[in-house]
């Protein structure tokens, strides 16, 4: 496996290990055996079971089209809706244990999404596959052509220390919340956060941390009620670790 460092809009560089293309592989056929099961129980369904078959016969060809266009579009927007849904994964990538991610650092948006779906089905073409492949296969990052273009690169998450466990935080039992719009950011947003805090404050980098609590405060809308830039940024953390202690 190699590894994946990137930068974020802060210039720290966070270390991840990049899938390899063998799980991207795998994801992918699950993902294939998922929408293949869809598509066997529609038929059965609709075509068969329901006699769908015998009435379209005695439609023209673009009725036709439009039926099956309709009963198959949840297989053309399988990817990108799960994708978006789960954070830069679809069932297959669950199962494998990888997922999409930005290069600068922070999650992928739908616009992300959208691209690399986009050029997935360019990708399904014969000569393209085997051009992907060499593509992944060929970059440290294992980034097929959608993720060039998209600016995203798909890492594992089956590391010792995951993103879960780099923003954790010991709380008291008698810790009480006082910014409820924290859970606005991601876990990956707050290892972000964290990290630059904890190299800033090391580095007596005050300009970082008020950066840094200006993008907290734009992102959540939140404004910050202490006295410090920097207890403002630890309460985030904590708070954040409150909300999603139990999720």
């Amino acid at each position: 496996m190699s590894e994946l460092s990137i930068n974020t809009t802060q210039n720290v560089n966070i270390n991840f290990t990049a899938a390899t293309v063998g799980e991207r592989i795998l994801a992918s056929f699950l993902d294939f055996l998922i929408k293949t099961a869809y598509g066997i129980v529609v038929f059965y369904i609709f075509f068969y079971w329901m006699g769908l078959t015998d009435k379209m016969a005695q439609m023209d060809y673009w009725s036709n089209m439009a039926i099956i266009i309709l009963f198959y579009f949840p297989v053309l927007i399988y990817s990108i809706t799960l994708e978006s849904i789960f954070e830069g994964q679809t069932f297959g990538k669950k199962l494998v244990k990888i997922k999409v991610v930005k290069i600068d650092g922070y999650q992928a948006g739908f616009g992300d999404y959208l691209i690399r779906w986009i050029f997935r089905a360019i990708e399904k073409n014969s000569i393209f596959i085997v051009v992907g492949l060499v593509a992944m296969g060929s970059n440290k990052r294992t980034q097929r052509i959608g993720d060039i273009a998209a600016g995203t690169a798909v890492i594992t998450l089956k590391n010792s220390i995951t993103i879960n466990h780099t923003i954790l935080e010991e709380l008291g039992s008698e810790y009480i919340p006082t910014y409820p719009s924290v859970i606005k950011l991601s876990d990956n947003d707050v290892r972000i956060i964290k990290d630059t805090f904890e190299i800033a404050r090391t580095n007596g980098d005050f300009e970082i941390i008020s950066k840094l609590r200006a993008k907290i405060e734009e992102v959540t809308g939140i404004k910050n009620q202490s006295k410090l830039e920097s207890d403002f940024i630890r309460i985030i953390i904590k708070d954040y670790n409150f909300y999603t202690k139990d999720m």
